[in-house]
């Protein structure tokens, strides 16, 4: 913890511990507990991948070696906070959604090194071949974001706050992922919202899904 910044191999160790070092009924960090709330917030915190992938005095190859291992930790990380109750409700709704969006704003990063390492890396960038693998990353990227949406179906096994929280990770992380790839092929997305948009009964992740629907129609609309 005294670490100002954790690299791969701290989440190497940290997620291992969370993942098994823990007893079945024994309670894990959590934004509720003033002690451990701090292990919580370093965990999801996004300059931990942001202090390598966003420096450009690094080799490209390199950081994209350091997202990649990054992308293998957070898998991990993911499978922390899953425990439901009795009930079906989460037992650690919010700390599960705030993995989640350290791997969607990770992925952001992850995906659009991968795509310049391959631009940088090829002959011809305009070549047929090279954009054929730089729009099926941008594809598996829209893939890997619908997979958040999907934890709409799920929306009842939050709290308020919990509901609160997966909206402004639509409202943040979406916005950014359309606002970065404008010209990307959405159609998945947009069937994903308008399915999940039914499923729903909050407010207000309606109106997150109908605000991001109606970014990816506005780029569309300008092409």
């Amino acid at each position: 913890m005294e670490k100002r910044f954790w690299d791969v191999n701290d989440y190497r160790e940290v997620t291992l511990e969370l993942n098994y070092g823990y007893d079945d009924d024994e309670k894990l960090p959590s934004l509720d507990d003033p002690k451990t709330r701090i292990i919580v917030e370093k965990l999801t915190d996004h300059q931990n991948y942001e202090v390598v992938l966003n420096d450009k005095e690094l080799g490209l190859k390199h950081r994209n070696g350091v997202a990649d291992e990054f992308f293998k930790q957070w898998k991990d990380m993911h499978e922390v906070y899953q425990a439901r109750d009795v009930q079906d409700k989460y037992l650690y709704d919010r700390e599960l959604l705030k993995v989640w969006q350290f791997g969607l704003g990770l992925q952001l990063r992850y995906f659009k090194l991968g795509n310049d390492n391959i631009i940088a890396s090829s002959d011809d960038p305009n070549s047929a071949r090279v954009k054929k693998n730089l729009n099926s990353n941008i594809s598996t990227l829209i893939n890997n974001f619908n997979i958040y949406l999907v934890e709409i179906k799920n929306e009842n096994a939050f709290s308020e706050e919990g509901k609160e929280l997966l909206a402004v990770g639509i409202d943040k992380y979406f916005t950014r992922l359309i606002e970065l790839y404008p010209s990307a092929n959405f159609e998945t997305m947009t069937r994903k919202i308008d399915l999940m948009y039914d499923k729903s009964e909050t407010k207000r992740i309606k109106e997150s899904l109908s605000k991001i629907k109606k970014l990816i129609e506005s780029k569309k609309s300008k092409e």
